[in-house]
């Protein structure tokens, strides 16, 4: 062999052993005999993992009235644990977001799920009201905050370049479907068995889901040699950001001098002021105070969970499609109706056909609201969007907490909710119209209104 043919075959060979070495994106005959793209494997994970979590926003509404008949704790301290583990569910998701560009989405939720069932289990042995604060407010608000719709946007904004609003929609209605699964269950066994079996329950099922998120989920695309669903390119996994706190302070910061995130944050703050605050919370102990026994309110609020579904996998849709923040304003405006005629349908005991009309159609418009909110967001901060909507959420959960609180103290006072529904009602009102002051225009997350 001469010296240059030599030469030749030389760097030919240390080209080969470099590719081989290298990361590389998939061959394009691997990909195309893929069927279905791991994608949707992963969102798969990811719904059930948000059912099992899902568990524990169930019991709340349960256990107001077996907790006051057992301690005789009144209903405003009750819901004062509550708001506490609504308001944590919400301020942390955004550090949640931040950690899992740190750590990994596996570490985070696998960690987060753990919390969860050990503040659920906790409360067995509780005798004071300040351990249901620490064990149901602190802790399950802990874990859950990492579980938060923040972790379906870090999931859809790495696995996904098309069908967002979709898969977003999906992911969403998650929850809905652990509240369908879980709500008759532990309706069932507090009314049988007391509320501390219920307690347990939820706990087992945080725990049985910890194995799927271990074993199944996938923290980028890239860690398998895939493209994003829809990407036409290989995008590599990008590293592990440092300082996790510090960048969702700074992505707060910057947000906060842009007029569209004060608007969706108080959007969103009134969409959990009627939803988990209100109707989730105080629902059924409203239906059961004129004489509604416990196991049907729980179970008109699990249809609400089905047509939630079905709701939010439509607005997912729709999202992809129509304008975010006309959808915004027609969900809003739609909500505050139906709850000012809510004090109407709850004069009786019985289920009438106008209570189921207002089940079926508030269960459509509950979670409709998330994936236009997450289009907004992505619109207007981009690669920031996660975190972003990690402190819209968390807007969204204060207002939770703040009427969950304020519905009991409202119920101790005047011995009824209306006053609750009434105001909440006009809070819709006020959110379609700030929802359509957005600006279309998408804005960085440095700039100034």
């Amino acid at each position: 062999m001469d010296r240059a043919a030599g030469r030749k075959l030389y760097v030919v060979t240390q080209t080969s052993e470099a590719a081989a070495v290298a990361p590389q994106p998939p061959k394009p005959g691997r990909r195309s005999r893929m069927r279905v793209h791991r994608a949707w494997f992963v969102a798969a994970v990811t719904f059930v993992t948000i059912i099992g979590a899902a568990a524990f926003r169930s019991v709340p509404g349960l256990l107001i009235d077996p907790l006051h008949d057992e301690f005789d704790w009144s209903r405003g301290t009750i819901s004062a644990a509550v708001s506490v583990n609504l308001a944590l569910y919400g301020l942390t998701a955004p550090f949640a977001a931040a950690l899992m560009d740190r750590f990994g989405i596996r570490r985070v939720v696998a960690v987060a799920l753990t919390v969860i069932a050990l503040g659920s289990g906790l409360t067995v042995w509780m005798t004071a009201a300040w351990q249901l604060m620490l064990c149901w407010g602190l802790l399950v608000g802990l874990g859950s905050g990492s579980m938060a719709l923040a972790f379906a946007a870090t999931v859809t904004n790495r696995w996904f370049t098309e069908r967002r609003g979709l898969v977003t929609g999906i992911l969403t209605a998650a929850s809905a479907s652990g509240q369908l699964i879980f709500l008759p269950l532990l309706s069932w066994i507090v009314e049988r068995h007391d509320w501390r079996p219920a307690a347990v329950t939820v706990a087992l099922a945080a725990l049985a889901v910890v194995p799927f998120v271990w074993l199944l989920l996938r923290d980028h695309p890239a860690d398998v040699g895939l493209k994003p669903y829809g990407a036409t390119e290989f995008v590599a996994k990008p590293a592990p950001v440092p300082g996790a706190a510090r960048r969702a302070v700074t992505v707060l910061f910057s947000a906060a001098r842009t007029g569209p995130f004060w608007l969706l944050a108080g959007t969103f703050a009134i969409c959990g002021a009627s939803t988990n605050g209100l109707i989730q919370t105080h629902f059924v102990p409203a239906a059961h105070d004129h004489g509604m026994p416990l196991t049907t309110a729980a179970s008109l609020l699990a249809v609400i969970g089905v047509f939630d579904v079905v709701g939010t996998i439509a607005s997912g849709w729709f999202t992809d499609r129509f304008e975010a923040r006309r959808l915004l304003a027609v969900y809003y405006s739609l909500r505050g109706v139906s709850l000012l005629f809510l004090p109407l349908l709850l004069v009786t005991p019985s289920v009438q056909p106008p209570m189921i009309f207002f089940i079926v159609f508030y269960g459509l418009d509950w979670v409709a609201t998330v994936p236009p909110t997450l289009a907004l967001c992505r619109e207007q901060y981009g690669e920031d969007s996660a975190i972003v909507f990690g402190w819209v959420l968390a807007s969204h959960q204060v207002g939770a907490a703040l009427v969950a609180f304020l519905g009991g103290v409202a119920r101790d006072a005047f011995g009824s909710y209306d006053v609750v529904w009434y105001a909440s009602g006009a809070l819709c009102a006020v959110a379609a119209l700030m929802a359509l002051v957005i600006r279309r225009r998408g804005v960085g997350v440095a700039d100034t209104p």
